[in-house]
């Protein structure tokens, strides 16, 4: 078991250590590993982030925290950095390294690698993986087990590929490129057209294309495009389950949300956040930089800065009314059944007092 000083986690974090001022440097604790709050066992240091977590601290076995401020109640030593969670990242990864996915370079015996396919020297293709021919694997690459990658594929430079994906003819990757089990990229698009009674698929003789630095999660889809590519741009992350249909347009830095599904021929802009659950018609765009809330459905161009909920989506602030609105129904519904009781008793005065004035 590693057991580091504080100190020297200070050091190593760049942070500033301030213990109780009545515990001597001597009785300052040994750390023995990093957990969350809610997993921290005696000997552990933990992230606190914010003050509000402070009674969970002083009822939990932690040893330690890292900050970013000083908490002068705080009955345990604290790490004070400018940014907790990336130094309790470091942290981490001093106990916990973080799982090395290569092996050595080379192919594995029982990998099928066409004669026509070119593989870098330096790329690891595993055990029962597919490489089709005249694809290329670029320097670096990592092929992961029972992976497939079929005719006219081109990988670029330190690319993982997790067991289980599937490339279809002609997918384009960069570099530095990330597909966690599982994904398919390139199927065909969902187009047909009515022929003599019957669906006819539509044309499927595009591709798809990943830009520099995509990560792309378990078992999410992205169809080819119709004539040409489906493009996801540079620095864009998507997680798991998620379905890109054919000829869409996803712009740098995107981030896309478990569950989000995008029809045919949509684009979006660069910065755009897609949180759990979007749905986005076809052929519309979402402009740079707007955020669309979990559940929403996009059934219209939206411009850029924007912050859209709902279904239809709509601004923040209008839905924020309609909420209200609705929020305030069940106490109107009652006001309105007591004015309704008003003019049905003020009908029957005015009943009364008509009849008694033609007596």
């Amino acid at each position: 078991m590693t057991a580091i000083d504080l100190a020297t986690l200070a050091n190593r974090v760049h942070g500033e250590l301030f213990a109780r001022s009545n515990e001597s440097q001597s009785n300052v604790p040994l750390i023995t590993g990093a957990s969350p709050l809610a997993d921290a066992k005696p000997g552990h240091i933990t992230l606190i982030d914010n003050e509000k977590y402070l009674p969970r601290l002083e009822n939990s076995r932690a040893a330690a925290c890292v900050t970013r401020q000083t908490f002068p109640n705080c009955s345990i030593p604290q790490i004070v950095v400018p940014n907790p969670h990336e130094a309790f990242a470091q942290i981490c990864q001093i106990f916990r390294p973080a799982c090395i996915v290569r092996s050595a370079t080379g192919i594995h015996p029982t990998a099928v690698v066409a004669e026509t396919a070119q593989v870098s020297l330096s790329a690891v293709v595993e055990a029962h993986a597919h490489v089709g021919d005249h694809s290329q694997i670029g320097d670096r690459t990592h092929i992961h087990r029972g992976a497939t990658v079929m005719e006219g594929c081109k990988i670029g430079e330190d690319c993982q590929i997790f067991p289980g994906v599937v490339l279809y003819p002609g997918t384009v990757l960069g570099d530095r490129v990330v597909l966690h089990a599982n994904c398919v990229l390139g199927a065909h698009g969902f187009g047909y057209r009515m022929v003599d009674g019957k669906h006819v698929s539509t044309a499927q003789l595009g591709w798809v294309e990943i830009e520099d630095d995509v990560e792309i999660g378990a078992s999410t889809t992205i169809d080819r495009g119709t004539f040409g590519a489906t493009r996801i741009g540079a620095g864009t992350k998507i997680d798991n389950l998620v379905m890109i249909g054919h000829n869409c347009s996803i712009g740098k830095h995107n981030l896309i949300c478990s569950q989000v599904g995008i029809a045919g021929s949509t684009s979006t802009g660069e910065y755009v956040v897609l949180a759990g659950q979007v749905g986005l018609r076809d052929h519309i765009h979402i402009g740079s930089r707007t955020m669309v809330g979990a559940q929403s459905g996009v059934a219209s161009d939206a411009p850029e800065d924007q912050i859209l909920l709902g279904s239809p989506a709509i601004p923040r602030m209008e839905q924020a009314t309609l909420f209200a609105a609705i929020n305030r129904l069940p106490e109107m519904r009652k006001s309105l059944k007591r004015l309704e009781k008003q003019v049905e008793a003020l009908k029957l005065d005015a009943a009364s007092n008509e009849s008694g004035s033609n007596e």
